[in-house]
């Protein structure tokens, strides 16, 4: 098993963590992701049973990431 831990600081983690949870909880052939967000934070664990599948999964959630930030820093806050 393999296992990656990504923390990323961001003003908007709570809003980043709503928009790849749902990823987070889909099936993902040889994958398993869990999302927690925190004070400033987002801590995206993701197990895979093999590298090629980790390397996979952590470029699509990155990218994921991505995205969900910069539609944060264009549209707000979604909570307030």
């Amino acid at each position: 098993m393999f296992r990656a831990t990504l923390v990323v600081r961001s003003p908007f983690a709570s809003n980043v963590a709503k928009a790849i949870g749902p990823e987070a909880g889909r099936e993902i052939p040889r994958t398993r992701a869990e999302v927690h967000a925190s004070q400033g934070s987002v801590t995206l664990r993701l197990d895979a049973d093999d590298l090629p599948a980790l390397r996979a999964a952590l470029n699509s959630y990155i990218r994921w990431m991505c995205v969900a930030e910069k539609m944060s820093e264009t549209v707000g806050d979604i909570d307030g």
